[in-house]
């Protein structure tokens, strides 16, 4: 019972407490009426638990009154009333609306100025009052990205000028020097190659030190497939030397990619197998190269082999070096080896220019010349190229996000008793279109085309299979000209798998043949992140436009990606 009335008492103290802290009210009125009504149109609280609460309102209503060019505003008055109010008068005095500041272009660029006056020359600028704080803390903010980090702008010599409005001179302390990178320091990730600071983040010593563009720059890392920063770039600052620090990580690069495709031949009705290794290393050397190896086996008795090296930033200059060599038989036909040699520069992160030359040679492998449009060739090929990559490492499942190329080739065929004049472009792009986390829409288009006044059939470009128009043999498909539209719709269930449809079209020519073909194909497969790698399956049926669907020429694809 002692305690129930303890508690009882303890409650209405409390609430007696909290009414007493409320009940002190303040009023502050101008020195007139027209004065008044600009107090109240500012607002202010008037009711305080205390009197230092009460206190600082008075003298925070007052800031707010110099922020909107009352600037000579005086306190005349504070007085209590009673127990529990209080009344504060105000004189505002002449409001100030402009004010013009002088300053020096040797220290100040006149564009900044620009940016924020209403009304400026290369002696003064204009503002309104209210804007004047803004004003300098975009000036001091731009100057720390000039590398002036611990400048500090104020006002001096504020007087008065014709009309109320009022003057000043805008000084700027600590500007005497610009802070430049004096030494630059990777943690986390020792070797990361120093060619990549300079040419592929453009930070180098020497540089005016910008925190911002720094930083912006340090988080193009998330766009390499072999690096990434662990947290944001720091800042060491000594009286002589400013020292940049980035925290990187080495990622897995490397890559395996296989699959194993079967379906089943037209004429045996019997099984048929087909695959393909694909090898990718990157960065082992810690010198930011690319190796690839990739081996094809198809239902048809093609071989190839295809293997790459990328050498960026050659001698620690802005120039990469890319080697290629392509070897491809066709059973006893024909062997055709194809050598490429291009330079490369690296615009940004994002996009990349070449240029360079391609030779061909193709072989007649029949003892006797059966096949009237195979022959023995060679041709000479200069090129540009233009690649635009958007990557998103951080999504396992669908680790590009956007992808454009374009190559064009020009050059001379060789024959046995021929020059010929040719041209062969490349076109290739695809994107994600994300709806939400788990729909999202992919789209791929893949197109060649060879112009030449003749056409042998060993120059044609090959495609079909998982990775042109699937429901296809692997390259079974001949054209001297051929558009191919890849579309999936995916739903990601989790993480880990996300399932998907295939509707994939296309077009092709092939001029020795005078063919003129639509094909389509629609099927489904599944994706599933596995402990070995990226597990995709595709099942798909295609057929041009004078066929119907026939479920035997349904074509199963798996395919491995795995990271090491």
């Amino acid at each position: 019972m002692k305690n129930c009335t303890f508690y009882a008492f303890m409650c209405v103290l409390i609430a007696t407490s909290s009414c007493i802290g409320q009940n002190l009210t303040l009023r502050v009125k101008g020195k007139d009426s027209i004065e008044s009504k600009v107090i109240d149109s500012i607002g202010y609280l008037k009711l305080h638990e205390n009197y230092i609460s009460l206190k600082y309102e008075v003298d925070t209503l007052q800031k707010q009154l110099y922020k909107i060019g009352y600037i000579a505003n005086k306190r005349l008055s504070f007085k209590k009333v009673n127990d529990s109010a209080f009344t504060a008068k105000l004189h505002l005095k002449q409001k100030t609306d402009h004010i013009d500041i002088y300053f020096n272009t040797n220290v100040i660029d006149q564009t900044l100025i620009d940016v924020i006056a209403e009304n400026s020359n290369t002696t003064f600028f204009s503002l309104k009052l209210t804007k004047v704080e803004d004003a300098l803390s975009y000036l001091n903010s731009e100057l720390a990205n000039q590398g002036l980090p611990f400048s500090k702008l104020k006002l001096a010599n504020i007087r008065t000028a014709d009309e109320g409005n009022l003057k000043a001179d805008l000084v700027i302390d600590n500007a005497s020097k610009k802070r430049v990178i004096n030494a630059i320091k990777v943690e986390g990730y020792n070797k990361f190659p120093k060619s990549y600071l300079k040419h592929y983040l453009k930070l180098k010593t020497s540089q005016v030190f910008d925190l911002s563009k720094i930083r912006e720059k340090a988080e193009q890392l998330a766009n390499l497939r072999f690096a990434s920063q662990v947290k944001p770039a720091e800042v060491l600052f000594k009286e002589d030397s400013t020292t940049l620090y980035l925290y990187i990580k080495k990622s897995k690069s490397n890559t395996f990619d296989g699959f194993l495709g079967f379906g089943t031949d037209e004429e045996t009705n019997n099984i048929q197998f087909d695959g393909f290794l694909n090898l990718k290393l990157i960065n082992n050397l810690n010198f930011g190269e690319t190796f690839s190896l990739l081996y094809k086996s198809d239902e048809n008795d093609q071989e190839t082999f295809d293997v790459g090296i990328g050498l960026p930033y050659l001698f620690n200059s802005p120039l990469g070096l890319d080697v290629n060599l392509r070897i491809f038989r066709r059973d006893s036909s024909f062997s055709t080896v194809d050598q490429k040699l291009k330079i490369n520069y690296q615009i940004n992160p994002l996009h990349k220019v070449a240029a360079g030359v391609s030779s061909t040679q193709s072989t007649n492998l029949r003892a006797e010349n059966f096949i009237t449009d195979l022959e023995d060739f060679s041709t000479s090929y200069f090129s540009l190229g233009y690649t635009y990559l958007k990557p998103q490492y951080y999504n396992i499942l669908f680790p590009i996000k956007s992808n454009f190329s374009i190559e064009t080739n020009f050059g001379t065929r060789t024959a046995t008793s021929s020059e010929t004049q040719q041209s062969l472009v490349f076109l290739k792009a695809f994107h994600n279109f994300d709806l939400n986390k788990r729909n999202s829409v992919y789209l791929n288009a893949d197109a060649a085309n060879l112009t030449s006044d003749d056409f042998f059939e060993n120059e044609l470009q090959r495609f079909g299979g998982i990775n042109s128009i699937r429901g296809f043999e692997e390259n079974s498909l001949l054209a001297s000209l051929f558009a191919v539209l890849n579309t999936e719709y995916r739903y990601k269930v989790s993480n880990s798998i996300y399932i998907h449809s295939i509707t994939d079209v296309a077009y092709f020519e092939n001029n020795i043949s005078n063919a003129k073909e639509k094909l389509i194909s629609y099927g489904f497969g599944f994706g599933v992140l596995t402990k070995s790698g990226l597990l995709k399956f595709n099942f798909a049926n295609g057929k041009n436009e004078n066929q119907r669907f026939r479920f035997s020429n349904s074509k199963i694809h798996l395919s491995l990606v795995a990271s090491f």
